[in-house]
């Protein structure tokens, strides 16, 4: 079960990343016909899970009763809280035929204060999801979280975040007005462009953290690799915590006690059965 990921964090610096945790860039990979797989069950506690289908369609259960089907360009956001089971699998119709899959999941950090929460699901779709373009046309701004430039993306987050998805044609420039005392960091999904006053140069697969500021400067370059025409781009920010972080697995929690105390509950059938 599973499949291939690319693991958009790795190296960076914790206190660059807060208040997010983790992240998985899920393929892009195109499916022969009984190839397509998910994931087992699995618990989770003290954290959110951001999910966003770029290509495919991706079924979500979980213990708390919390279930849809995620399709092409929707959102999916889950509160673990105080933990719960969940697994995601491709539809039957997906497994038979195979083809293309591509998606994101972000991991969110709870405030200390909230990690115990009761946990909920919500079930958001691409039609959900604020779009702005800009006035020549060169920017597509899909707002799929938060606030972006006054524009609200759909779903209830319980860390102050905006999540954004970015298309640039091939060339043009976008000023991005950011909330100040967010971080901000830029994935790219797919081309090849610069971010920044000093136009760093940032490819597909890469990351950017970016300094605090009022706003996002990214540019596309004049050439873009011929399997994608655009520069792409996964943009999140949120509001820094400032709290101690023990991740273990498939825990986030504040203390190593409680990470022992989340395995224990969960092998004793606390999380969900």
């Amino acid at each position: 079960e599973g499949f291939p990921v690319k693991r958009a964090f790795f190296g960076i610096n914790q206190a660059d990343l807060d208040p997010f945790i983790h992240m998985d860039q899920m393929g892009e990979v195109e499916y022969a016909p009984g190839e397509p797989k998910g994931t087992p069950w699995h618990p989770h506690r003290g954290f959110e899970t951001f999910t966003y289908l770029i290509d495919g369609q991706f079924i979500h259960q979980d213990s708390n009763g919390g279930g849809g089907l995620i399709l092409d360009g929707g959102t999916q956001y889950m509160t673990a809280g105080n933990g719960l089971l969940h697994i995601e699998t491709p539809p039957a119709a997906l497994v038979e035929a195979g083809g293309l899959f591509h998606g994101l999941q972000l991991w969110i950090n709870l405030p200390r204060a909230k990690k115990r929460i009761d946990p909920q699901y919500q079930d958001l779709q691409g039609k959900d999801s604020a779009l702005i373009t800009s006035a020549d046309g060169g920017a597509i701004l899909r707002v799929l979280a938060g606030e972006v430039a006054g524009h609200k993306g759909p779903g209830i987050s319980h860390t102050p975040l905006s999540i954004a998805h970015l298309t640039l044609a091939p060339g043009a420039q976008i000023d991005i007005p950011w909330t100040p005392t967010f971080n901000s960091i830029v994935y790219a999904l797919a081309g090849q462009g610069t971010v920044g006053l000093e136009q760093r140069p940032l490819h597909s697969g890469q990351t950017a953290v970016m300094v605090y500021g009022d706003t996002l400067r990214i540019t596309a370059s004049e050439q873009q690799e011929s399997r994608s025409p655009n520069f792409e781009l996964f943009i999140i920010g949120g509001e820094p915590l400032r709290e101690p972080v023990v991740a273990y697995g498939p825990f986030v929690m504040s203390t190593k006690e409680e990470i022992v105390e989340a395995f224990e509950d969960f092998q004793a059938g606390k999380l969900g059965i």
